[in-house]
């Protein structure tokens, strides 16, 4: 089954609200962020609102981005089964060490306790 999605267009351009197709065509949510590399300028991923929550779509796992609409290489049940997106703070301070972690802390508190 073939969308009339128009043309395509960059990653850039593309607009929250957005329809999610999968590949076997069943609409599975809306856009609601573009996720990049704007250093490199490099496509990473979408953030899709489905019924079940937020899911994260990695740049490989979209075939196609247009005016009207995005299409998945995956079906809708392996969309269900995406993980929900991850906070980028809350990877940093998983990935920091203890002593990283204990001079943030440290250095709010000395704020706190200074600005009293």
């Amino acid at each position: 089954m073939e969308f009339d999605d128009g043309h395509a267009i960059s990653y850039k351009a593309l607009p929250r609200g957005t329809p999610v197709r999968a590949s076997d065509g069943a609409e599975v949510g809306r856009v609601r962020r573009v996720l990049d590399n704007a250093r490199e300028n490099i496509f990473d991923g979408l953030v899709v609102e489905t019924k079940a929550g937020m899911r994260f779509v990695d740049a490989p796992e979209v075939a196609r981005i247009a005016e009207r609409g995005v299409t998945l290489t995956i079906t809708a049940e392996e969309v269900a089964a995406l993980a929900p997106p991850q906070s980028t703070l809350k990877q940093r301070w998983d990935q920091a060490t203890i002593v990283r972690r204990t001079r943030r802390a440290g250095r709010d508190w000395k704020r706190r306790w200074n600005n009293r």
